[in-house]
């Protein structure tokens, strides 16, 4: 069992949030619940954060508000050829979010979806002892629910941009990605920052790639220093398929990549890369489980980091 910081800091962080209004299915919200009710932030003592020390974030008064005042400037754009969705402070920006979706491709936020659609989430997700994916789900702002139907070849990539606005903001986003047999995509995730400062990103994306599909991840972490992102993806993996993540940080206080991936079927290949760009009191730390639990499978990865003034990588 995780260890605390300090007795009641889990409580006194989720006192000022906002309970997800999204219609989540009741024992997935329960499970979250139970979560939080009985644990506190990991610290050192827990294996798994042994290098990385969470009470800054503990430490937060945050709240979650909409400004709806973002300009979207095209720097937050990383392809400008892309079916593009935004959300600022993990609530969809419909109004610079791509209109006109291809065949073959489902895109939608979980705002507008429907009571089956939101009980696709969680299903392969561990809430018991984690404190940042039960947080997550009872406070889930908004995020994309994705599928790729069987044999489909998206061309264009697919690409989510969140930006942060406005200081000690909480974003809970939340993102389901389905990518149906024999089916091939590209998906970008970017995060950014708008005049945001003492703000926290919690963001878990899960994701199944069936038999003989390929997906792969793009993720672009370039939220300014002062705000901290925590990042989850659950990956489970069918036979034959491939899956690739690539994942570039160049800025933030704290950062912490969670990659679980589950490869239940026979024939997969796993790439996982990751660079990272740190200065200053920086600190990341990319955190990797692949579960391999059917023969015959490849998994590689690579991960490399510049590191300067007294910042620190974790791997």
């Amino acid at each position: 069992m995780n260890q605390t910081i300090q007795e009641n800091k889990l409580a006194a962080f989720s006192a000022g949030l906002t309970p997800t209004t999204l219609g989540l299915a009741a024992d997935l919200t329960q499970r979250a619940e139970e979560t939080l009710q009985t644990l506190d932030f990991p610290t050192t003592r827990s294996e798994a954060w042994k290098y990385t020390r969470v009470g800054r974030i503990a430490n937060l008064q945050l709240k979650n508000t909409h400004q709806g005042t973002l300009h979207l400037d095209r720097k937050f754009l990383i392809s400008t050829d892309a079916i593009t969705f935004v959300f600022e402070n993990g609530h969809f920006l419909a109004e610079y979010s791509t209109q006109d979706i291809p065949d073959g491709l489902t895109i939608i936020s979980l705002s507008n979806c429907t009571k089956t659609q939101l009980n696709e989430l969680g299903k392969n997700l561990q809430l018991s002892n984690e404190v940042f994916n039960s947080l997550n789900t009872s406070f889930m702002n908004d995020g994309a629910f994705i599928h790729i139907a069987p044999k489909a070849q998206i061309e264009k990539p697919i690409q989510l941009i969140h930006i942060l606005s406005g200081n000690n903001q909480n974003a809970n986003v939340r993102n389901y990605i389905h990518a149906d047999r024999f089916s091939n995509a590209k998906i970008i995730q970017g995060f950014f920052s708008a005049n945001a400062s003492s703000s926290f990103t919690n963001v878990v994306t899960e994701i199944h790639v069936e038999d003989s599909a390929y997906l792969t991840l793009d993720k672009i972490q370039f939220e300014n220093e002062g705000n901290f992102h925590i990042s989850t993806e659950q990956v489970e993996q069918d036979k034959n398929s491939t899956f690739t993540i690539n994942t570039l940080t160049l800025n933030g206080t704290l950062v912490r990549n969670n990659l679980n991936i589950e490869v239940v079927g026979e024939n997969c290949t796993t790439n996982l890369n990751g660079a990272y760009l740190l200065k200053e009191n920086q600190h990341v730390d990319n955190h990797t489980i692949v579960d391999h639990k059917a023969p015959h499978c490849e998994s590689h990865e690579l991960y490399k980091g510049v590191i300067d003034d007294k910042a620190t990588g974790v791997f």
